[in-house]
């Protein structure tokens, strides 16, 4: 719906906290422990040292964390270097879809 409506700023924040969730989720799931962090790319560490594979590039987590302060406390943009536009945002979006499919697939209880 924020990205409909152009609500770019608020789609990507809202894009990068789904993300962070889903990967903490994943990991109180699993009963590992974590620190408390917003950095995508230290859930993804925590998770691949605890034997839990998600499939994300480097450039995706490396976007991902460049979105949370900029979009939680925004001056302007919520990127650090430009306005985001709508491919940006429809970009972050697959990211996001890609990686609650994998969760949900981890989460999902096993047929025996």
């Amino acid at each position: 719906m924020l990205l409909d409506h152009l609500l770019l700023n608020a789609c990507l924040h809202n894009i990068q906290q789904s993300v962070e969730k889903y990967l903490k989720a994943t990991l109180i799931h699993f009963e590992k422990p974590f620190k408390k962090t917003h950095s995508i790319r230290e859930l993804m560490i925590i998770l691949s040292n605890n034997g839990i594979h998600i499939e994300i590039s480097d450039d995706d987590i490396d976007f991902l964390d460049t979105i949370y302060l900029p979009t939680k406390y925004p001056l302007g943009s919520a990127l650090p270097d430009f306005y985001p536009d709508k491919e940006i945002c429809e970009n972050a979006l697959a990211a996001a879809k890609q990686i609650q499919s994998q969760v949900h697939q981890l989460l999902a209880p096993q047929k025996s």
